[in-house]
């Protein structure tokens, strides 16, 4: 293959939260016609795909991760006529449209859920995994991702069903290969429609090791660790080929598995090109490294070596065998400019800061709706404010644990996932201009200053920065191409590295700290010849950066 095919090398993917994007009907839940309002601005932005939060029919449990129907839409976000213009819309701006391909479960009242509970002898009973009790307890030990046991009693026919998220998540049977057949049909529905590709949630779970055997129980902790057993399992590399040579294939899409709990060996395997898996994953490591033991909501400081260590590692192990994707957010992770950043004085320079550190890498970008502007995360007063199922479910899971309420909420405040899902400031009206009813989330009090309309009036803002960003990826191909070489490894302030291609040659320099920070003279000497391409403030000194300043340099 060559970079022609892979097109989505070059590429920049933007994902909106239909939710929280724009409302333009007033119900207060952002809307399909919301989006197709905002497209020209997305097009200003200069970003190349579109990636959608799931907007098919859901009750909504875990806001749409849990799909009762795939080939419907969600009311709340319009009809499928709306749909179809979103689509034209995108493809008219030369932008394409990617999907969330939610198949590791489906909400509990989606038909098939709804048959397979039936009875033991029903056509669909074994779409999901049903297992007897354990001596009157669930079938084994696995804890859920959203808190409490990893298994639902049923009544009537007195057995338990798997589910890794919530209780209306139920897991589907993959090693059913009638399953697999509905869920290759279902793309098919989708790419038949002109949608240009998939982004996988949790795709890496759909293979469970057979018998389902106990986890180990980690001390503190109320459930057993299943993660051995459901992430990367032993018939995922057979599903995903099957996919790809049913589906995938057949189609010039973009695929992209959201896969927990991988190592650099294993994005290799999921998306060398000649294996005929996806594209690219989604990695975890590096949005794990301010977690203690025991989980996300146990928080410590990021260490910067720490970070450094793992984004160099992924950069180097997959340089030329496969293809990763570049994210600080998403739905599921709280802001980075108050997470790596500094929210407050330096809420603009590290956010400028934080993208170059990012976009200069290997890989596929993603910016996170809001994120162009640095939105920040949200300390809601009241913790009946929050939306999020995982939220709550800890929340409730701790206090009854002991926890107090002040501890729990600095978790909330810090990783929660509603951080990214209060709705987009467009300007400093009322609702942030997101919707003229009452948001289905509170908007953040920070709405007056940081706003679209702000960023968009203001030259250096950061809107205009990423927007820079995008167009030098489209520019120098060092930049797709490149190697890459950390610098000053040993630096706690600096995050510096190379990139190599050819005869040309890029260094990044960031300063991830408030203070200004020496350059060591070694590299000083090295770089006296360069050219600065891009800095967050103006008149660089290349033997000194400022609080959170970036230089990117080329000769």
């Amino acid at each position: 293959m060559n970079t022609t095919d892979q097109w989505w090398k070059k590429s920049v993917v933007y994902q909106i939260y239909p939710r929280s994007f724009r409302d333009l009907n007033g119900d207060g839940i952002g809307d399909l016609p919301g989006i197709i309002e905002k497209l020209d601005y997305l097009k200003l932005l200069g970003v190349d795909i579109i990636w959608l939060s799931p907007i098919y029919d859901s009750p909504n449990d875990d806001n749409g991760y849990d799909i009762r129907n795939y080939q419907e839409i969600m009311n709340e976000f319009g009809t499928m006529a709306d749909f179809d213009r979103l689509l034209e819309e995108i493809h008219k701006r030369d932008m394409k449209l990617m999907m969330d391909l939610v198949v590791n479960h489906t909400s509990d009242e989606h038909e098939w859920f709804v048959q397979s509970k039936q009875s033991k002898d029903n056509p669909y009973r074994d779409y999901y995994i049903w297992r007897e009790g354990k001596d009157g307890k669930e079938p084994n030990n696995w804890g859920s991702f959203f808190s409490g046991p990893a298994w639902g009693y049923d009544e009537a026919t007195n057995e338990y069903y798997l589910h890794l998220f919530s209780k209306k998540q139920p897991d589907l049977n993959w090693e059913n290969p009638k399953v697999r057949q509905e869920v290759y049909q279902m793309m098919k529905f989708w790419l038949e429609k002109g949608v240009d590709g998939f982004r996988m949630d949790v795709i890496n779970m759909i293979s469970k090791a057979p018998g389902l055997p106990d986890g180990v129980q980690h001390s503190g902790q109320l459930f057993g660790d299943g993660a051995p057993y459901f992430m990367n399992g032993p018939r995922i590399h057979e599903f995903l080929q099957e996919m790809n040579k049913e589906v995938l294939s057949q189609y010039p899409t973009i695929s992209v598995g959201e896969m927990p709990g991988t190592t650099p060996e294993d994005a290799v395997l999921y998306t060398n090109p000649n294996r005929r898996e996806v594209n690219m994953i989604f990695t975890f490591e590096h949005m794990d490294l301010d977690s203690a033991p025991g989980g996300k909501w146990n928080l410590k400081p990021l260490n910067l070596l720490d970070l450094k260590e793992n984004l160099a590692k992924w950069q180097t192990a997959i340089h030329n065998r496969g293809w990763n994707s570049l994210y600080w957010n998403n739905h599921d992770q709280p802001r980075i400019v108050s997470r790596f950043g500094n929210d407050e004085e330096y809420r603009v320079e590290s956010a400028k800061m934080l993208a170059a550190c990012l976009h200069f890498m290997q890989g596929t970008p993603y910016i996170y709706q809001g994120e162009e502007i640095g939105m920040t995360n949200v300390k809601f007063k009241s913790f009946e404010d929050y939306r999020d199922i995982e939220t709550i479910n800890m929340y409730n899971e701790r206090t009854s644990q002991g926890y107090s309420h002040e501890e729990i909420m600095a978790s909330i405040y810090a990783k929660g996932r509603d951080n990214a899902r209060t709705p987009i400031q467009w300007d400093d009206s009322e609702h942030a201009g997101f919707t003229t009813g009452t948001p289905w989330i509170k908007v953040n009090p920070r709405y007056q200053e940081v706003n679209v309309k702000n960023a968009l009036d203001d030259k250096n803002s950061i809107f205009y920065f990423y927007q820079k960003l995008i167009a030098l990826r489209k520019e120098l191909d060092i930049i797709v191409e490149g190697d890459f070489q950390l610098l000053l490894e040993d630096h706690p302030e600096l995050f510096a590295y190379e990139r190599k291609w050819k005869e040309e040659c890029v260094i990044v320099i960031c300063n991830f700290g408030d203070k200004d920070v020496a350059i060591e003279n070694e590299l000083v000497t090295r770089i006296s010849d360069y050219n600065v391409i891009l800095s967050n403030y103006e008149g660089s000194n290349i033997e000194k950066l400022r609080p959170f300043e970036v230089v990117v340099l080329t000769r």
